[in-house]
């Protein structure tokens, strides 16, 4: 499979959803990727772009979200970069998803999904920025 890859910057406004589902449709054609990876990239990065719009900033300037996808050798790496307030999504600690639903905190479900949904997830703070970064094999199942 020949190297694919695609780069786009977002306001970090949830109006901005749409165009990220677009975008990474566009990303699953040229790709080539299954539909059920396409579906699961979209569930993750739709995870992650609605935390960040909704907890990422404390103020009322324009923000963004810059989201990077390349596929090689069957391997998908997504970096999600924004300019918001410093937080490390990996330091959440696992639901219990064993417990009552009223008993359940709220919160650390979508950071789960990610994590079962790509065999590899890396945060770093790059200047001021939050740079997440993930990788995702496609299994020939897909």
């Amino acid at each position: 499979m020949p190297k694919e890859t695609i780069s786009f910057k977002l306001d970090n406004r949830l109006s901005e959803l749409e165009t990220l589902n677009k975008k990474i449709d566009t990303f699953g054609v040229q790709a080539g990727l299954p539909k059920k990876c396409v579906f699961e990239i979209r569930l993750v990065l739709e995870e992650i772009f609605t935390n960040i719009a909704y907890y990422g900033s404390r103020d009322d300037r324009g923000h963004w979200i810059k989201v990077s996808m390349s596929c090689e050798n069957n391997i998908i790496t997504i970096q999600i970069e924004d300019d918001g307030i410093p937080f490390n999504p990996l330091d959440l600690e696992k639901p219990d998803l064993y417990c009552n639903l009223e008993d359940r905190d709220i919160g650390g479900l979508g950071i789960y999904l990610v994590k079962h949904y790509t065999k590899e997830c890396v945060y770093k703070r790059r200047g001021n920025n939050n740079v997440l970064i993930l990788k995702k094999t496609i299994s020939p199942d897909l």
